[in-house]
């Protein structure tokens, strides 16, 4: 895919900054969008604007900013109603009293009238530069929203958190729909809407939904814009502001065709190509995002050209390294390029996805692909764009194939890998996956009904005619390792598992096939090593505690270590006498010790509990100790409190609870018992 920009762009952000400073020198208010300052504001001479009287006040006196005459602001190109553009949501960071701007004087402005004016500017209609607020009221905007007039900049409100993602595109990004609490706020807000709703006039809609949209009630906002695009259809500022609300609900695809009838019913409203500029950097659309950003004004915004420049050069490093095989770039790249502002770019998570899958970690490339689902991706992009040589949906449906595929849920893989051979039927990628993808999913599936109907032989062959297909697939290593484990192939089961691992290293099926093995050939150090990763994993599987009990035993045995005091499972032990505890806890191993009354209902309540961890670690000795009926061992224990808990291995004492949680006393005994 070419990334040149359009012949009417800078080359480089020193040009396009160059250009910005000698084109601001020339142009007129009119030639600007609404709502949008130039890089360097030209001053205007004093003796054109009548300098604001001044009275006397107390300190910290402000002077309010001077209104341009009518025939200025009339001079204006101007969509009615339309939303000021530079944030396309609630504003952060600011603060009341003042604004800032590239350049011009620090204005303060105060809705008292007895201030005194301290401070004076001879520009008209300038927007404030400082970043001190003074104390005192602050006055309202003016409210005019007429046709010839630009709309006032929205309120100071307060700061909200951004959502999904880390991107830096200013329009709308992040932004969540606000709860609303408050019973008489949410109330008044209703009956607003409703008497906004039930009105024939346009405009007055408009407004409305400005106003909700401030607030920032998007939701509000977009039924008052649809109800006004109902009485006025070719109403290009609307459409610009549903837009808005919609890149509010982050519904980004609609936002882009809402923008795209705005620039079709008004081709020179800049505001619109502007926000589908920066809705294409955000959904990774280079060349669209070049083609609007030209549009949008005389020369191209700074901020938004530098943030298109560096999603196009990751962007292009990403490609040039798919094409060599270079994973850890196509990730790296991936990654950058989101951070630098393609947030909301479903091709981009898609190739962080293949990336990690081809880096065996399997896991997160199911992650990284089902972040997709939450991306309006489809319609947001055209059937004509492209990605890595592909069509765009085609790349989407033929990693989420291959994810698919991987995770053993081979009949999505299918699916998926159906879709994008439709899409794109002349891609050899597509092509090649499609035939593997179907062959793999066939040889799983006769290998599964073989190994069902007791043909094991037969069944390991169907599965291995699949990994020649798909040399990486953990799920038929596995399902061929429990083949040879029946056929007496342990050794052969063993690597199968090694296979399957070193591909999925959390595979606990792998793991627990791989434990099996061992404990056939009688390689119980292996074994027990398994079985203890498998007991953390599935600390309440009776089977594998089972097996993992019998591995310790084999393997104390072997070593000629003394085994018959261990014991699988079983209930917690009642301790009649001092003799009895002694002996209990001089044992080798780990015993726990549960000191209690039989009426304390605390002790009653984690004695369940206790009964449970005694199933889950069967070889730990679990003991109870009724310190009324044996008050020699508490006082011997030094435990007046109940219910207390003592941990001994190998006859020392390793620790004390009193009154612990279910919590706590879970990790310790799993801790002192591994």
């Amino acid at each position: 895919m070419a990334h040149r920009p359009p012949p009417q762009m800078p080359e480089t952000l020193s040009d396009a900054f160059a250009a910005a400073v000698l084109l601001s020198s020339t142009d007129k208010p009119d030639t600007l969008p609404p709502g949008r300052l130039s890089p360097v504001s030209p001053l205007r001479h004093p003796s054109k604007f009548p300098t604001p009287s001044s009275s006397s006040g107390s300190s910290g006196s402000v002077s309010r900013t001077p209104v341009a005459p009518a025939s200025t602001l009339a001079s204006r190109r101007s969509h009615s109603g339309e939303i000021p553009l530079p944030s396309d949501g609630p504003s952060r960071g600011s603060r009341p009293g003042h604004r800032r701007t590239g350049s011009g004087p620090l204005i303060f402005t105060s809705g008292s009238s007895s201030c005194s004016s301290s401070a004076t500017s001879p520009l008209t209609n300038a927007l404030p530069a400082g970043n001190i607020c003074p104390s005192g009221r602050i006055a309202k905007p003016l409210s005019s929203c007429s046709a010839s007039t630009p709309p006032p900049p929205p309120p100071p409100r307060a700061t909200r958190h951004d959502v999904l993602g880390s991107g830096t595109a200013n329009y709308g990004h992040g932004s969540i729909v606000r709860s609303r609490s408050g019973g008489v706020v949410v109330a008044e807000e209703d009956a607003l809407v409703k008497r906004a709703m039930s009105s024939a006039d346009p405009e007055e809609l408009k407004r409305a939904g400005n106003e909700q949209y401030k607030k920032g009630y998007f939701e509000e906002a977009l039924r008052l814009y649809d109800r006004a695009l109902t009485l006025c259809p070719d109403n290009a500022a609307c459409r610009g502001n549903r837009a808005a609300a919609l890149i509010g609900l982050r519904r980004l695809g609609e936002a882009v065709k809402e923008c795209e009838e705005a620039v079709r019913i008004d081709p020179s409203y800049g505001r619109a190509h502007q926000r589908l500029a920066s809705l294409h950097i955000r959904l990774g659309h280079i060349e669209d995002a070049q083609r609007h950003l030209s549009l949008a004004t005389p020369q191209p915004d700074l901020l938004e050209l530098h943030r298109l420049q560096t999603v196009e050069k990751h962007l292009g490093r990403c490609m040039d390294a798919r094409k060599v095989g270079d994973w850890k770039s196509v990730l790296r790249e991936s990654d950058a390029a989101i951070a630098s502002g393609a947030d909301c770019s479903a091709m981009l998570f898609a190739s962080r996805a293949e990336a990690l899958l081809r880096l065996n970690q399997l896991d997160e490339a199911g992650h990284a692909i089902s972040s997709t689902s939450k991306l309006d991706f489809s319609s947001s992009c055209t059937p004509s764009t492209k990605f890595c040589g592909f069509l765009a949906n085609a790349y989407l449906f033929y990693v989420h194939a291959q994810v698919d595929m991987a995770l053993g849920r081979f009949d999505h893989a299918v699916s998926f890998i159906d879709k994008a051979r439709i899409i794109d039927p002349g891609n050899v990628e597509v092509v090649t996956m499609h035939n593997n993808v179907k062959a793999v999913a066939s040889a799983r599936s006769l290998g599964n009904e073989l190994f069902n109907s007791g043909k094991v032989s037969e069944a390991c062959l169907a599965y291995g005619e699949g990994l020649k297909h798909h040399p990486v697939n953990p799920v038929l290593y596995c399902n061929r390792a429990a083949c040879r484990f029946k056929l007496g192939q342990w050794e052969k089961s063993i690597e199968d598992c090694n296979e399957a691992l070193n591909i999925q290293p959390n595979s606990l099926k792998a793991l627990l096939r791989r434990a099996a093995s061992y404990s056939k050939m009688e390689r119980w150090v292996e074994s027990v090593k398994d079985y203890e990763v498998l007991r953390k994993e599935l600390p309440g599987d009776t089977e594998v505690a089972e097996a993992y009990f019998r591995a310790q035993v084999a393997l104390k045995s072997s070593r000629g270590e003394e085994v018959s005091n261990m014991k699988f499972g079983g209930e917690v032990k009642t301790i009649t006498g001092m003799e009895q505890f002694q002996i209990a806890t001089s044992l080798p191993g780990v015993s726990v010790i549960h000191f209690m009354t039989s009426l304390n209902q605390q002790c009653c309540k984690i004695s369940s509990f206790v009964n449970a961890l005694c199933t889950r670690h069967p070889s730990i000795n679990f003991l109870k100790v009724d310190i009324n009926e044996i008050p020699a061992v508490a006082r011997a224990e030094n435990v007046w409190t109940v219910p207390t808990f003592k941990i001994y291995k190998n006859g020392i004492r390793v620790k004390e609870m009193i009154c612990p949680s279910q919590q706590l006393l879970d990790y310790s005994v799993r801790h002192y018992g591994s």
